[in-house]
């Protein structure tokens, strides 16, 4: 029975919220059902603790208990338009219907009622008519700078007078009224008042937050704002062309041709970068950037949203378009607005007949205005910047070749690498002959280096690869090229696979086996070949007559070979959690990955990623086995149990051979304990 209420409660907050007709309803109704235990026409309001800020709440914040990062407190109020009832539960009564000027002093706005009078508005607004009224709260008349307010009461007739007509509009509008983007002449000179009205339910007149709404009367309509609005005059332009804190700016703006953007009708934002902010930046970035016009455009277009934002309509971190083409994260900590984290935010909502304006402190630089030096300079690739700088490739990455650079995150170099001839030509290799986008590389592509060769695009489920190298993390597309951060420092190919077999000591033996079995011509061919290679190690746990027996066996010993080969190429950073290959010969391999370790059919890897330029090399330490099949794959994951039930499969050339059962059993007694 309590499931069965409390999903009938859910369907009902579900249906209620769905017919509301705004995002300001939706909040609202949220509030009230959230409110409903207390009484009828209770709503739930969240305030902001050390604050005496409110807000109608949301299912969000809710369950977060959080606005603009800062803990809040739930309280029960009367919704908007109810009043309580002595010895009643909630709020049942609605507010007596008075004209605005009594209105005023019901709903909490006894400041503006007051200052109503000084000025010789209370006839006016108590008379016949329809009017709305944004009226200031307490807060709001009392956080205005003294010198202001002076100004105003010290002139009552005309400034003031002036000031509450800019708050009012000659019609009744509701908040269903107030359209996103919509605005209306006040009853000062005809000076438009600006309404956004925002998906999380926040609505603002030039940039005032509604905190209360649909206060009726019988002339009009009363709305209770957070600031007292002055009246708009300028468009965003003009901010930046009279401010001689936006010198520099304004310069930026005319070179690259947004002047005439900046002025025309629309609803931007713009994030204004400040002189201070301009002298943060190097001199010789800055002065590139400025003199690029391509560069220079994007960067100013990442400051500007393709929508209005008023601070105070944000409520948490929101990724918003710029006209660059990418998103900042507009975020609030506090009473700070935030761009991608950083409180960098100076002056707020100064607002325009076509956008509003914020200031900031620091100049944001989009990775498409930026060289491909610039771009790597990250905390994940540190390492990998610094040494294309002593490799003497800076010229290259600081220039305006069209490139696209492999960099290794920190993790993959060793602590105290050094500047070697070697690591110079291996970084080298590390820089691609062409600005690439990964979204559209395609397997066994080719990729052509500075240093010459050729590199492999390796395409799997759920990675790509570069040769060894797979990309982890986003692409940074910078002016003239593009970074890959990758997870660990590339290896060329060098050589087929028998030419990496034969420069290796570890696989003396293996080479051997190889030319006694005939497929030395295999192994040379195109391929690509994927080759489990047999360390001497392996070899050497057999013991010394079964060795003999199998290497003087040329037939089975190919065998064997083959089901350490595949036909396809398959890097360590393609295997996932259950990875089959098909073998030359015989049944299904079975890899996976477990502590940063290859595993094929729970055999290790001993060293992953040898390329060849047919194929890939990993070194293991012990003949592989099939699998039995009455092994399931919880099972197998049990090296001892596996070892127990393992058996030879037909399919590879040994069936039923005594040689090979012996093998089997010293491998499996011999090598277990490695494994493990």
């Amino acid at each position: 029975m309590q499931y069965l209420t409390l999903f009938t409660l859910a369907l009902t907050l579900i249906a209620t919220i769905c017919l509301a007709k705004s995002p300001y309803q939706s909040v609202l109704q949220h509030s009230k059902i959230r409110g409903r235990q207390h009484g009828p026409n209770v709503c739930a309001m969240q305030k902001i603790q050390g604050t005496d800020k409110k807000y109608f709440t949301n299912c969000k914040q809710w369950y977060h208990r959080k606005i603009c990062g800062k803990p809040t407190v739930i309280s029960y109020e009367c919704c908007p338009g109810y009043e309580k009832l002595s010895g009643e539960k909630g709020c049942p009564a609605a507010l007596p219907l008075v004209n605005i000027y009594n209105t005023l002093g019901m709903v909490g706005a006894t400041t503006t009622k007051m200052y109503s009078e000084r000025a010789q508005l209370r006839e006016e607004i108590e008379g016949p008519g329809s009017f709305t009224f944004f009226a200031p709260s307490n807060q709001a008349w009392a956080a205005l700078p003294t010198e202001i307010l002076d100004a105003l009461v010290s002139n009552v007739n005309i400034e003031l007078l002036n000031a509450l007509h800019y708050h009012m509009v000659n019609r009744r509008l509701t908040s269903e009224d107030l359209k996103h983007g919509s605005a209306f002449p006040s009853m000062y000179q005809d000076f438009n008042v600006h309404i956004h009205h925002y998906p999380n339910g926040i609505v603002t007149v030039n940039c005032a937050r509604l905190v209360k709404t649909d206060q009726h009367a019988t002339n009009g309509i009363v709305h209770i704002v957070d600031r007292v609005i002055t009246a708009v005059t300028n468009n965003v332009h003009t901010f930046i062309d009279t401010d001689d804190d936006l010198e520099t700016l304004r310069t930026a703006v005319a070179a690259a041709g947004l002047t005439q953007m900046l002025e025309s009708d629309g609803h931007y934002t713009v994030f204004a970068p400040t002189n201070e902010a301009f002298e943060k930046i190097p001199p010789e970035m800055l002065n590139r950037i400025l003199g690029d016009p391509v560069a220079l455009r994007d960067l100013l277009n990442y400051h500007i949203l393709k929508n209005m934002q008023c601070a105070e309509s944000i409520t948490s971190g929101t990724p918003l378009e710029t006209l660059q083409g990418t998103v900042l994260e507009v975020g609030c900590d506090g009473t700070d607005m935030t761009l991608n984290g950083k409180a960098i935010v100076q002056k707020k909502d100064q607002l325009g007949t076509n956008g509003v304006v914020h200031y900031i402190n620091e100049l944001l630089i989009p990775d498409s205005a930026k060289t491909l030096l610039e771009l790597a300079q990250g905390s994940v690739v540190t390492t990998a910047t610094k040494l294309f700088v002593d490799a003497d490739l800076g010229s290259h990455l600081s220039g305006s070749e069209t490139l696209t650079i492999l960099t290794p995150q920190n993790e993959a170099f060793k602590e105290g690498v050094t500047m070697t001839g070697e690591l110079k030509k291996l970084l080298k290799n590390h820089i691609l002959k062409e600005k690439l986008s990964s979204s559209l590389l395609y397997h066994r592509q080719e990729l052509e280096t500075l240093g010459g060769i050729k590199l492999r695009v390796l395409v799997y489920r759920n990675s790509l690869c570069i040769e060894n190298s797979c990309i982890a993390a986003h692409d940074k597309t910078g002016r003239f090229g593009s970074m890959f951060t990758v997870d660990k420092v590339l290896t060329p190919p060098m050589g087929t696979i028998m030419d990496v077999l034969k420069a290796d000591d570890r696989f003396s033996l293996l080479v051997g086996a190889i030319q006694t079995a005939g497929m030395t011509e295999l192994m040379n061919q195109a391929g690509p070949h994927t080759v489990f290679a047999l360390t001497n190690d392996a070899f050497s746990a057999l013991p010394k007559a079964d060795l003999n027996k199998l290497m003087g066996n040329p037939q089975e010993l190919a065998g064997v070979l083959k089901y350490h080969m595949a036909k396809e190429i398959l890097v360590s950073g393609g295997v996932g959690s259950h990875t089959r290959l098909k073998p030359l010969q015989g049944d299904k391999l079975e890899l996976n990955m477990r502590n940063q370790t290859v595993y094929i059919n729970k055999v290790p890897v001993v060293e992953a990623d040898l390329m060849a330029t047919n194929g890939v090399v990993h070194a293991v330490g012990a003949i592989i086995k099939p699998l039995s099949p009455k092994v399931d794959r919880e099972q197998a994951d049990d090296p001892i149990r596996t070892a127990s039930s393992m058996r030879t499969d037909s399919r590879i050339g040994v069936k039923n051979d005594d040689l090979f059962q012996k093998v089997r059993k010293s491998i499996s007694s011999r090598t277990m304990t490695r494994i493990q």
